[in-house]
This record gives C-alpha cells, structure tokens and sequence, in this order.
C-alpha cells in the first residue's frame, strides 16, 4: 500500500481515521490549524482522548506513516474532516468546509479523489465541486475528460468511545457527484473497511447521516419529554420506561438533562433548513430536547428557593458518559447558566475525564474538583451524565441531601434523600 492521503481536520474523526489508514499501510499526512495538536502528533502524543488512539498513533509515527502539518500535499487521497456547526438561527455554518476545500486546491492533480466526511447540509459535496473548478480550470468532472478528479461524500458513522474499532467494522455510505466517483471512493473503503461498503449518490449520502441522527434525535425528545410529563404527575419516569419497554415492540430511551455532541445536536437543524415547512416533528424534537436543560435549571431554582447561599456541585460535564467530549454539551449549559444564577456562590464541578475547566465555564465561578470533595461540600448535587465513576458513589456521602438526578443513576431504595426530581 502506497497511496498518499492527506486528511484535513485532526478532531475527534480526523485523527482516529488517520491512525487507522496509517496503521492499514497508507502514507498519510494530517492537517490542522492548530500548531499544539501537530506537534504532539508528531512526537506521537495525542491531543484528545479515545481508548487506545495514543498507542496507535505513536506506532504509526514511529513508523513513518503518519506526519502533521498546517499546510496540506500532493496526495492521492483528499479527506475532509472539519467541523461544521451552525450560525444564529440554526443555519448551518460551511466556513470550515470552505476553507478545507480552498486549502488542499493547488495541490489537487488530475486522478485525485475528494471526500468529504463532515456531517453536512445536503448539496454542500456539489459546492465543494463548485469550489475547486472556480479555482482550477483546468481539472474536471466529466467521466471521459483525463483531468478528470472524482469527489464524494462518505460520512462518518463512529461511536466516541469506540472510534478505532467502528470505523473499520461499521458499514458505509459513499455517494459520489457522478457513478466514476462513487465507484472510486468505494474502491478506497473497502481497502480498509470490514464492514459493508454501501454505493449511492452525494445528495442521498448527506441526507442518510443527517436521517440517522435526527432518528435517534426524535426518540431522545420522546423520552425526554415523557420525563417532565412524570415529573408533574409524580411518577418515577425510570420506572415507567422500563416497564412500557417490557413490550416486545417497545424500546424507549432513556432520558436526560438534554442532548450534546457534535452530531444529534446539530444535525436535524440542516434537514429543518433545508425542508422547514417539511420537517415538523423533526423540528418539534429539536425544540423539545433543546429545552430541557431549561426544565432542569428550574427544578435547582425550586429546590433552592428557601436556601441561603446555596451550595451547588454539578457531576458530570461531557455530553455522553465515559468520554471528555464536551461540544454542545447540555450540561456545560446547565452549568454556565447556574453560574448566572447563583453568582454569589460558587457552583462546584466534578468531572473525572477531564483535567481543567473549558474556557467558557473557566472565567466564572466555577471550579473544578474531584467527585468526593463535591459530594462533602454541597448540600445540592445535579448529576447530569452518567459515567461508570458515579454509578458507584459512596451512598452515605449523599445520605439527606437534594440530589436532582437526570440519568436514574442513584438508586432511590438504597439511600435517604430529601429530593430526586426526575
């Protein structure tokens, strides 16, 4: 294996697909704009956590077939791996597309293939055609020209927690601007994929993620909508969906303070903007699941109404459990807006996976300390993520205290509390 790829974006997929392609064989050549991150890549280290990526990446640096650098090469192999967030009003936001796309440019040679794997609105693989034949007049789409290059989207599908081992045994999308290009990109997964390597268009592969999420977004905003409707007729919402899911064609999730990450969060906004008079239930979900941080920041405010000075402590940060992953996180939400509220106190954080406060909590009144200090100190524990660590809390720590607890993760029957709302 000899092919040069040059992935651009070293995040949370970047760097794990570029790992992994280095560790199949490929020579690959990683591009960021942040100089920290390619340093400790090129010395083998990692600037983000995920089980078993730092191994990887100093084996295959070790070996030569992993470098870093802010400025893309020649390759035979494009991969764009950037974010793409959204702006006000929820429009989504293709800037860092655009700039990937305007980087690797000069650098594209008739033959080369372009993937975009950023999440993105449907029909942003054709802008990013639009884009290098503006620029380069002299390549092509057309399947019989011989500067032709070949553009696809293939989007990624991974688990955080899981990334090196789904994104070689998951199945994939690809969809192509044209069958040539479809066809070259599936050619390229399954050199390295063991799951199935799944041939459609670009429009239909943009949409197939943005489906899956908004999938899963819509049965998150049932569940969590079922839990302020218990809520307010005082019935224990753990208990309900366990057992409704006691029927053979039932599978309720479970609810929580709200729904983060980089995909769930945002991506049912680009189908609402892209069909808005279409996508009713869509954007109700979205709705429903944005504003449930908001419930649970009114359910602190009741529980301290008759405290002075209140002590709070907030467990968990990251938007899932067991990773320290905190983009679009509701529970930095709760946290930041708490801050707000009780701005005469400090509002105590434990958080296990990660070492310092992020910059938008770390100017506040907020601080950061280990789990045991935070149950000791606070008479008001909100746990908001469900990690293993506080699945297991010394139950006499908490004995008599409000705990507000948006996972079930405390067990009601074991200890004495003032008040479990949710």
């Amino acid at each position: 294996m000899n092919k040069k790829v040059c992935i651009v974006g070293l995040g949370y997929i970047g760097l794990p697909t570029a790992a992994v392609l280095a560790d199949k064989g490929f020579f690959v050549h990683g591009v960021d704009v942040n100089e920290e991150a390619i340093n400790l890549i090129n010395n083998g280290e990692v600037h983000i956590y995920e089980p078993d990526l730092e191994k990887v990446v100093k084996k295959v640096v070790t070996a030569g077939k992993l470098s870093a650098d802010i400025e893309p090469i020649n390759a035979d192999v494009y991969i764009l791996a950037v974010p793409t967030p959204f702006k006000e009003n929820h429009k989504p936001d293709l800037a860092y597309v655009e700039a990937a796309t305007k980087s690797i440019i000069p650098y594209i040679e008739p033959g080369s293939l372009i993937i975009l794997e950023s999440t993105s609105p449907i029909g942003t693989t054709e802008k990013i055609v639009e884009l290098i034949l503006n620029e380069r007049t002299d390549l092509s789409i057309d399947e019989k020209s011989p500067s032709q290059i070949y553009v696809s989207h293939c989007p990624e599908r991974v688990l955080p927690g899981k990334i090196l081992k789904e994104l070689i045994e998951n199945d994939r999308i690809v969809g192509g601007i044209n069958k040539m290009s479809t066809q070259k990109t599936a050619e390229f997964y399954e050199s390295f994929v063991d799951g199935k390597v799944l041939q459609t268009n670009a429009k239909t592969a943009e949409l197939s993620k943005l489906t899956e999420n908004s999938y899963r977004d819509v049965n998150i905003a049932f569940a969590n909508e079922l839990s302020m409707i218990c809520d307010d007729l005082d019935i224990d919402v753990w208990e309900l969906i366990k057992l409704a899911n006691h029927h053979p064609r039932v599978n309720i999730l479970q609810p929580g303070p709200g729904v983060g990450g980089h995909c769930i969060a945002v991506d049912p906004w680009f189908i609402v903007d892209a069909a808005p008079e279409r996508a009713k239930l869509i954007h109700t979900a979205r709705n429903v699941n944005d504003n449930k941080p908001q419930f649970v920041i009114e359910k602190v405010k009741a529980a301290t109404e008759n405290m002075i000075n209140p002590k709070i402590a907030c467990l968990g940060l990251s938007f899932k459990a067991n990773i320290d992953d905190l983009r679009e996180s509701p529970a930095v939400q709760i946290v930041k807006e708490l801050s707000s509220i009780y701005n005469n106190d400090t509002i105590l954080v434990a958080e296990p996976h990660i070492d310092k406060l992020p910059k938008e909590l770390s100017d506040k009144n907020i601080e950061l300390v280990n789990t045991q200090n935070a149950l000791l100190s606070a008479g008001v524990i909100v746990l908001l993520v469900d990690h293993d660590y506080f699945k297991s809390l010394d139950n006499e720590t908490i004995n008599n205290k409000i705990v507000i607890d948006t996972r079930g993760v405390i067990p009601k029957s074991d200890i004495k509390l003032l008040a479990i709302p949710l």
